[in-house]
């Protein structure tokens, strides 16, 4: 548990993400951004693992499962659920994270390979789960967590709600890192303009879930709630970027006076 000089490297939080956005919104001091989609993600967090991970938490955005769940609702997850196997969260992380985000449900999240864009599909995923949410990274991070026997957490705020459909635009939004690719989208719209009232509904519920999840992030703190952290440490320099840098945490998109 050293480097250097014999001197202990300072405790971090790794924060699992998919999304560009999401990772301006996770940053924080003691906090390492994992960044990266599909079979990149692995390897990423792999090599973002050192003696001083004291947890590993997922974070960001998901698809709702639950019919009650709306874009902004958070979810804490008990549980991670992909194919056969079950991953439970750290029972004093989820309780914290449960206790900093007042209304967020505690339920499981199962993890998908792919997005799970239409009515039918997401009520299919919840019935044969139990699941209320349901995104691409949580599974992942879950099963390297355990593999490194790193305490592990994850928290998402809804984006589409269950009974919304999600245009295949929206599949094409996203470049490889992370990023939206306007180009793609407009092609995509161009090729099938009948979309477009679910492409505006979606980037509507988009803006209200970042919204949610920059306020979220505010409400965690900058150990996101771990009980493994001594958040007392990097509270100041949490609060001076956040109060300094209105880009830190508030990206410009979906700004609101």
């Amino acid at each position: 548990d050293h480097q250097g000089r014999g001197m202990p490297r300072p405790s971090t939080i790794v924060a699992v993400t998919s999304l560009a956005r999401e990772a301006l919104v996770a940053r924080g001091s003691g906090v390492s951004v994992v960044c990266s989609q599909g079979e990149r993600l692995g390897p990423a967090l792999h090599a973002a693992i050192h003696p001083g991970v004291s947890g590993i938490i997922s974070f960001g955005i998901s698809g709702g499962l639950h019919p009650e769940l709306v874009a902004g609702d958070w979810i804490v997850a008990s549980a991670v659920r992909y194919r056969d196997r079950v991953i439970e969260t750290d029972s004093k992380w989820r309780q914290e994270l449960s206790k900093r985000l007042p209304g967020a449900v505690l339920a499981d999240i199962v993890g998908s390979d792919a997005m799970v864009p239409t009515p039918s599909e997401k009520s299919h995923l919840h019935r044969t789960t139990g699941a209320f949410a349901v995104d691409m990274e949580s599974h992942l991070a879950a099963e390297i967590a355990a593999a490194h026997q790193i305490p592990f957490a994850a928290c998402r705020v809804i984006i589409d709600a269950a009974h919304r459909a999600l245009p295949s635009a929206a599949g094409l939004a996203l470049d490889s890192n992370g990023s939206v690719n306007v180009f793609a989208v407009m092609r995509s719209v161009l090729q099938s303009p009948s979309q477009l009232p679910d492409l505006f509904r979606a980037a509507f519920d988009a803006c209200i879930a970042e919204r949610a999840l920059r306020k979220g992030r505010k409400q965690l703190g900058p150990g996101f709630g771990s009980p493994f952290v001594d958040e007392r440490a990097a509270e100041r320099d949490f609060a001076g970027q956040s109060d300094v840098s209105n880009d830190f945490l508030r990206p410009p998109i979906c700004e609101t006076t």
